[in-house]
């Protein structure tokens, strides 16, 4: 059991400034902090910035935040923001084309589960509720124990257990989405032994001397990067403000609803975006045998193909006034650094619960001609 918890000395911080207490929860959650930073956004040096950037933001909000035992939760959650950011950002710059590089990596031996786990790790421990996540990151992040992680949040140790049990069932699920099968105890074992690797030793003291002075001297990028985070945690909160007051609009104009009714009109059709949205398991009539598996969640794409080596994290932009309809694909995360940032520009059709796609590969300038371009790779996808 750690001597203070972090939310003594996190208050400690927030109410008399104390750079020992700052420099305390610095050296607890560094390597944390760095090692989701760094599957995020694979060079080090960007992510050794995005953790500098992070504990700016915890200094600047340490009044803020409750002051509850979950603290590397929150740290969490906000890495994985500033992350996705900067990856935004950055994906904007990088215009270079390395497909020799692509094969291989497509050419290396097949991982193991561990590691086709890895690059979805995080994503998947987002995925859960809010309490599930407190208890995964306490429990394998940060190491605790069982009594340890009843303590933080409120609840004996066997009610800790259940939870971490059900949270892993449900990141199982998560994977098995994805084509990626692994037992609860190998699940288990790969989060403690890979979601916190040591950050560099000399890391720690630029981020203490950067967040205590709340990034006063910190660079244009890194600057820009905590503004671009701020504003994104600022909508989010305010969303969640929006959607309580819409749910409370609702359920008092019920009745208003009910009693002065107009006449229906007919539902517009929804959009390509909105239709796209869920998983999908798709075949490539030319590719390798075996299927592949899409996830879109609002712009955002999660692909893993027949073959368990190729995997791409991406945004999408869609044009539905072109004829074909056109689908722009921005690489923001997979095997290949060099890819990292490319448009691959592609050709879409819904048809029903089918999706058709073909597409040129991350960098080539030009659109497909047609849906049969010997040049194209032609995937076609059924809603799950």
């Amino acid at each position: 059991m750690q001597d203070r918890d972090d939310s003594s000395l996190l208050r400690q911080y927030a109410e008399a400034g104390s750079e020992a207490a700052f420099t305390e929860l610095v050296t607890r959650h560094l390597s944390l902090v760095y090692s989701v930073a760094l599957r995020q956004v694979s060079q080090p040096h960007h992510a050794e910035e995005i953790t500098q950037a992070v504990f700016i933001i915890l200094a600047r909000k340490a009044r803020q935040l409750r002051h509850d035992r979950a603290l590397s939760s929150w740290l969490f959650q906000t890495t994985r923001l500033t992350a996705n950011n900067f990856i935004r950002s950055e994906a904007r710059r990088q215009r270079r084309e390395q497909e020799a590089y692509m094969q291989t990596a497509l050419s290396e031996a097949t991982p193991t589960p561990s590691a086709q786990i890895i690059p979805w790790l995080d994503a998947a421990v987002a995925a859960l509720r809010e309490a599930d996540r407190q208890a995964i990151v306490l429990r394998f992040y940060e190491g605790r124990n069982l009594r340890e992680v009843g303590l933080a949040l409120g609840s004996s140790e066997e009610a800790a257990k259940k939870r971490i049990n059900r949270a892993l069932e449900k990141m199982q699920r998560y994977f098995e989405k994805r084509g990626i099968h692994s037992p609860a105890a190998t699940l288990a074992d790969t989060i403690a032994t890979h979601s916190v690797q040591p950050a560099p030793l000399v890391l720690a003291p630029a981020v203490i001397a950067a967040a205590v002075t709340h990034g006063a001297t910190a660079s244009l990028s890194l600057t820009n990067l905590i503004t671009g985070a701020l504003k994104h945690m600022a909508w989010t909160q305010t969303k969640k403000y929006l959607i309580a007051g819409t749910a409370t609009l609702l359920a008092a104009g019920g009745i208003w609803l009910l009693t002065h009714s107009t006449p229906a009109r007919s539902p517009e059709p929804a959009s390509d975006l909105t239709l796209l949205q869920g998983d999908w398991v798709g075949v490539e009539p030319a590719g390798p045998q075996g299927r592949s598996r899409m996830t879109i969640t609002a712009t955002n794409l999660d692909f893993r193909g027949a073959d368990p080596r190729e995997w791409y994290k991406a945004t999408i932009t869609l044009r539905e006034d072109q004829q074909p309809k056109q689908m722009t694909v921005l690489i923001t995360a997979c095997p290949a650094p060099p890819f990292v940032g490319k448009k691959g520009l592609s050709i879409y059709k819904i048809e029903g619960n089918t999706l058709t796609i073909a597409g040129n590969a991350p960098g080539d300038p030009k659109w497909p001609g047609s849906f049969e371009d010997p040049h194209a790779r032609k995937l076609i996808f059924t809603k799950k």
